[in-house]
C-alpha cells in the first residue's frame, strides 16, 4: 500500500509539471514521465527485488562455465633442446604472459591449433632434413600463425621474408611467381638462416632470436651489453618476446586442454591430399590448365598461393612444381587429422 501510494503521489507530480509545460514539447515529457514511471514500478514491485543485479543468475551457472585463470607452468620447459631458466622471475613472467596473452586470444589461437594440424608435418620434414631443431616449427606460429601473411613492412609468407632478403637468397619474387608463398621453399629459407646464425652464436636459441632481430642486431647488443645469453639479454620487446612465444605456443599446441582449448582431434584441419606436376613451359591460363587435371582455379591456387597471376611466364631453364588436388581432396569424409598432440615439454 506504501508503495501503491508512492508511485501514485509521484505520478500526480509529475501530471501537475505537464500540465504547466509548453504543448510543443508534451510529447517529450510525455515519454520522459513513461519510462520514469516504469523504472519505478520496477524499482519497487515484488518480484524486481534483485533488478539490475546478477546474483542470482550467477548461482545458476554450471560448474563447467567459463571461467578466466591463470595457468601453472610446466617444472621443466626447454626450446630446441635448451633449458629455459625459469627460476628467474623474468624468465618465468615473460614466458606466463605470452601463454596468458595466447590463451586468452581465443579464435586466433584455435585456428593456430587447427592449422597446426595441417602445416607441421610439412614444416617438420624440411626440419628434419636440415638438421634443425623440430622446435624451430613454433616460430612459423609465432611469425605468421600458418599462414601467408603479410606485414605492414612487406614480410611474406610463414616466415616473414622481405623481398629483398629472399631474392638475395635465391628466391624468385615477382609479379607472376612469388616463393615466399610456398610453404616448403621458405621454410628451406628459413633453415638456411637458422643454420648459418647456429654456426655464428652456437647456441639454437639465439639463432632462433637472431631471425627475428636479425644478426646485426643481436651482435650490436651482445658488444654492448656483454652478454651472449638470449636470457640475459635487453632487447627490442619484438625480439625479448619472439621465443617466449613460440615457446606458449609449443605448450598449446602440445596440449591444449590444459590451456582452456577443448578441441578434438577431428576439429584440426585435416592435410590435404594432392600430387605433383612439372612445369617448364609457359601457361597461358590456369583455370584451362585446371579444367585439364579435373579441378578448379580455386583449388589449384588453394594448393599453389605463390602463383601470384592466372598464368606463368617461366624463367628460362627452371622447372616449376604445380600441386594439384588428389580425387575426393575436397570432400571432408576423405580426408583425416594426421598430426598427434604431443607431450608438452
Amino acid at each position: 500500500m506504501v508503495k501503491g501510494s508512492k508511485i501514485i503521489t509521484f505520478a500526480n507530480y509529475f501530471r501537475k509539471e505537464l500540465s504547466m509545460v509548453n504543448p510543443g514539447r508534451k510529447t517529450i515529457w510525455t515519454a520522459f514521465i513513461t519510462v520514469s514511471l516504469l523504472i519505478i514500478f520496477l524499482s519497487f514491485a515484488p518480484g524486481f527485488s534483485g533488478f539490475g543485479s546478477n546474483s542470482s543468475i550467477e548461482k545458476e551457472l554450471p560448474d563447467s562455465a567459463y571461467t578466466i585463470k591463470s595457468f601453472k607452468l610446466p617444472d621443466l620447459v626447454t626450446f630446441a633442446g635448451e633449458r629455459m631458466p625459469l627460476e628467474n622471475f623474468d624468465t618465468r613472467e615473460s614466458l606466463e604472459r605470452e601463454i596468458l596473452v595466447s590463451a586468452y586470444r581465443h579464435s586466433s589461437t584455435i585456428l593456430i591449433i587447427k592449422r597446426a594440424n595441417r602445416y607441421l608435418p610439412v614444416i617438420e620434414k624440411i626440419l628434419k632434413k636440415n638438421d634443425i631443431p623440430d622446435d624451430f616449427k613454433y616460430l612459423a606460429a609465432a611469425e605468421s600463425e600458418y599462414s601467408n601473411m603479410i606485414s605492414p613492412a612487406g614480410a611474406t609468407g610463414f616466415w616473414q621474408i622481405m623481398p629483398k632478403t629472399g631474392r638475395e637468397d635465391g628466391m624468385e619474387i615477382n609479379q607472376v611467381v612469388d616463393e615466399r608463398y610456398d610453404v616448403e621453399k621458405s621454410t628451406q629459407f628459413a633453415c638456411d638462416y637458422f643454420r648459418k646464425s647456429y654456426e655464428k652464436y652456437g647456441n639454437w636459441t639465439l639463432a632462433a632470436a637472431s631471425y627475428n632481430g636479425g644478426r646485426a642486431g643481436i651482435d650490436r647488443q651482445i658488444e654492448v651489453q656483454k652478454q651472449n645469453n638470449y636470457y640475459d639479454l635487453l632487447l627490442n620487446e619484438e625480439t625479448a618476446r619472439y621465443i617466449f612465444r613460440a615457446v606458449a605456443y609449443k605448450l598449446i599446441i602440445s596440449d591444449p586442454k590444459r590451456y582452456g582449448f577443448n578441441i578434438n582431434k577431428e576439429d584440426l584441419y585435416p592435410v590435404l591430399d594432392y600430387y605433383e606436376v612439372k612445369v617448364d613451359t609457359a601457361v597461358h591460363d590456369f583455370s584451362d590448365f585446371a579444367g585439364h587435371f579435373c579441378t578448379n582455379y580455386k583449388l589449384l591456387k588453394f594448393l599453389n598461393p605463390w602463383l601470384r597471376k592466372p598464368y606463368l611466364t617461366p624463367r628460362p631453364g627452371k622447372e616449376y612444381i604445380i600441386k594439384i588436388p588428389a580425387e575426393g581432396m575436397r570432400n571432408i569424409e576423405n580426408t583425416e587429422s594426421e598430426y598427434e598432440f604431443e607431450d608438452s615439454k
